[in-house]
C-alpha cells in the first residue's frame, strides 16, 4: 500500500480517536451478520457459516462491549465533568439517549448472539432479515448519534489531562501493559 494513503492508526494516547475507529469494525461485523443471516438461508450453517460467526461473536463479545464500558464508565463521566452549568442539562440528556441505546443494542444483541451460537456450534438455526435488518439499523442510528455529536463534544470538552485518563483507563481495560502507560503518562507531563 502507498505510504502516502496510510492512515496512522489510532492508539491509547488518542482516545477519541479509538472511540471513533471502533464504529467501522462494528458495521462491517454488523455486515457481517446480515450476510450470515442470507447465507443461511441458502447453505445452512456450513463451516464458512460457522467460521463468520465465531468472529462477530468475538467482535460484539469483546471489542465492542469494551466500547461501550469506556463511554458509560469514562467517557460520559468525563463529559458531565467538564460540562459548564450551562451545557450540563443537554450533555446530561445526550448521556442519558446513548446509555438507553446501549441497553437497547444490548437487546438486539442478546437475541443475535443466542443465533449465531447455535450457528458457530453448526446446529440448525436461523437468523431472520427482520432482526438482522433491526440490529444494523440500530447500531447505524447510534454511530451517526456518537459520530455527530458524542465524539465532536469529546474533543472539543475534553482537556489533556481527562484525555490520558481516559486512554488509560481504556488500556487497562484491553490489558495493555503498563509500559504505554508509563509514557503516556510522561506525555502527558510534557
Amino acid at each position: 500500500m502507498n505510504e502516502l494513503l496510510r492512515t496512522p492508526a489510532a492508539d491509547f494516547d488518542h482516545p477519541i480517536d479509538l472511540l471513533d475507529g471502533c464504529h467501522e469494525r462494528v458495521r462491517r461485523n454488523c455486515a457481517l451478520a446480515a450476510r450470515i443471516a442470507a447465507h443461511l438461508e441458502s447453505r445452512g450453517a456450513d463451516e464458512e457459516a460457522r467460521t463468520a460467526a465465531r468472529s462477530v461473536l468475538r467482535y460484539f463479545g469483546e471489542a465492542a462491549r469494551n466500547h461501550h464500558l469506556d463511554e458509560e464508565r469514562d467517557l460520559f463521566p468525563a463529559l458531565i465533568q467538564a460540562a459548564d452549568s450551562g451545557s450540563l442539562p443537554a450533555v446530561q440528556a445526550l448521556v442519558d439517549r446513548l446509555k438507553a441505546e446501549h441497553v437497547a443494542l444490548g437487546h438486539l444483541w442478546d437475541d443475535m448472539r443466542v443465533r449465531l451460537e447455535l450457528i458457530a456450534e453448526g446446529q440448525d438455526a436461523t437468523i431472520p432479515g427482520e432482526l438482522a435488518r433491526e440490529f444494523t439499523d440500530a447500531y447505524e442510528r447510534h454511530i451517526v448519534l456518537e459520530e455527530v455529536e458524542l465524539l465532536p463534544l469529546a474533543r472539543l470538552s475534553l482537556d489533556d489531562e481527562a484525555l490520558s485518563r481516559l486512554g488509560i483507563a481504556m488500556a487497562e481495560r484491553r490489558g495493555v501493559t503498563a509500559g504505554w502507560m508509563r509514557s503516556s503518562a510522561t506525555h502527558s507531563r510534557s
